[in-house]
């Protein structure tokens, strides 16, 4: 039997920082007030001449180092990402490029939770016997993208890049064995009904850029928080224990789970629902804010280079996007 391991991490974040502070002094807003309602104290935003390739081609170099394979030895690249370089061709293809290798490359895009989705992606890929060494990435500069005078989303979003290098590996143990290592289930779902609650209007087919969507902000993100916070807190939780089920493992022997860095009080509230400890929860959002299909590989890198990850250890990450779209993996180490 093949089963996809990860054997490398890597992540990359501008080094230019806006504070709470910072983005106080244009919106009527405050340190605490941000800070008590989302957990987040800053944020990495990209320079001007900075694009989100450029984070994902550190992050990828970091996890090859990290996973002792030169990237000349990646046979595919895929990339989770909302917020491609240009809208042709992929990012993954210009992070290709950029490393300077060759072969088949493309993006995922399913918003804040495309590393979830994407994870299950390159497992077919490994799993199907196309590919035995995939890098996979999760990049994201929605500063771009940000409307800084709306208090509401400029406090939320940062820019980063995450990655993780997985390999093929052959088991003859079922899943939920303790022996057993790499992803071992995983569980998606979606639903469309919320696809205006949180989006970025123009760009596309539907309203193509002209000077009209650029004057009436509408290359901007919108989001209804309300709707997002119900939403995330009911579908992170069920996937979390669908992804468990399906292997026959309980939330009691889950060692660490990774969720997607979105709000500290959905995180909160996931823990509460799913009766795992909140100390087993990674949570690095007051450093990054909301780094979207970044935020998982970003904090699990941070979780293995601190030691919180070693063989055999457990995991657990989920996230829930714009679409919206969730999904949960369970991976042993």
């Amino acid at each position: 039997m093949i089963r996809t391991r990860l054997v490398g991490t890597g992540r990359c974040v501008p080094e230019r920082v806006k504070t709470n502070d910072d983005i106080a002094r244009r919106v009527d807003t405050s340190d605490e007030w941000i800070r008590t309602r989302t957990g987040i104290r800053k944020r990495h935003v990209l320079g001007e001449h900075e694009t989100t390739s450029d984070m994902a081609v550190e992050a990828a170099r970091q996890a090859c180092a990290s996973a002792g394979i030169a990237p000349a030895d990646i046979e595919c690249i895929v990339l989770a990402t909302t917020t491609p370089d240009m809208p042709m061709p992929s990012c993954a293809i210009m992070t290709q490029h950029k490393l300077g290798i060759r072969g088949p490359a493309f993006d995922v895009g399913a918003a804040c939770a495309g590393f979830t989705y994407g994870t299950t992606v390159v497992d077919g890929l490994i799993r199907g016997g196309l590919y035995r060494r995939v890098l996979f990435i999760g990049a994201e500069a929605l500063s771009k993208f940000m409307d800084w005078d709306d208090r509401t989303t400029c406090i939320l979003f940062g820019d980063g890049a995450g990655a993780v290098v997985a390999v093929a590996d052959e088991q003859d143990v079922p899943a939920s064995d303790p022996r057993a290592r790499g992803i071992l289930s995983s569980h998606l779902d979606g639903d469309g009904r919320f696809w205006a609650d949180l989006n970025i209007p123009a760009g596309g087919t539907a309203l193509p850029p002209s000077v009209e969507t650029v004057t009436e902000g509408k290359h901007y993100l919108r989001m209804n928080g309300r709707v997002i916070f119900s939403q995330a807190v009911r579908n992170l939780s069920d996937a979390c224990e669908q992804a468990l089920r399906k292997v026959e493992l309980s939330p009691d022997e889950v060692e660490l789970v990774i969720p997607h860095q979105a709000n500290l009080r959905i995180i909160d509230a996931v823990a509460r629902r799913t009766r795992i400890p909140q100390d087993k929860f990674v949570v690095n959002l007051d450093e990054y804010g909301n780094t979207s299909a970044a935020s998982i590989p970003i904090a699990l890198d941070e979780a293995v280079r601190a030691g919180r990850v070693d063989e055999g250890t457990l995991l657990l990450h989920c996230g829930l996007g714009a679409g919206l779209t969730w999904g949960a993996v369970v991976v042993r180490w």
